[in-house]
C-alpha cells in the first residue's frame, strides 16, 4: 500500500510547518533567554525555583531540537522514496499510523515488538 502523491504531498506540508513552528519556538526561547538578566534574588528558595524553571525549559527545549532532527530525517526519507517504509521489516507503515505518529520509522508490529522487548529487558 504505497502512498499517492497527494498523502506524500500532505506529509511532507505538515512536517515542514511542524519543524518551522518549532524552529521558531526555539529561536523566540533563545532570544528571550539573552534578553533576561541574570537575577540574583535574595531569597534562597527564590533563586532554586527560578534555576529550576530555567532547568525545565532547557530539558523542553532539547526534547523539541531533538524531534526537529526527527522531522529533518522523516523529510529527507520522504524526499528519497522511503517515507512510510518499517526500518525493521521492510513493509508499509499504516497510513493512520503516519497521521499519528508522522516521524515514526517502525510499523505497529515491529514497534509493539520493541516495546515488548525492551519491557522484558527491563523485568
Amino acid at each position: 500500500m504505497a502512498l499517492t502523491k497527494k498523502e506524500l504531498a500532505a506529509f511532507e506540508a505538515q512536517l515542514t510547518a511542524w519543524k518551522e513552528e518549532l524552529e521558531e519556538s526555539q529561536n523566540d526561547t533563545m532570544h528571550q533567554m539573552h534578553e533576561q538578566e541574570t537575577t540574583a534574588f535574595p531569597d534562597p528558595a527564590d533563586q532554586a525555583s527560578a534555576e529550576t524553571d530555567l532547568s525545565f525549559d532547557i530539558r523542553i527545549k532539547s526534547r523539541e531540537l531533538k524531534l526537529i532532527h526527527k522531522i529533518e530525517e522523516t523529510l529527507y526519507r520522504l524526499r528519497e522514496g522511503d517515507f512510510g517504509i518499517c526500518d525493521a521489516c521492510g513493509g508499509d507503515i499504516s497510513v493512520k499510523r503516519l497521521q499519528a505518529r508522522p516521524v515514526t520509522t517502525l510499523c505497529i508490529d515491529c514497534k509493539t515488538e520493541q516495546e515488548q522487548a525492551e519491557k522484558t529487558r527491563i523485568d
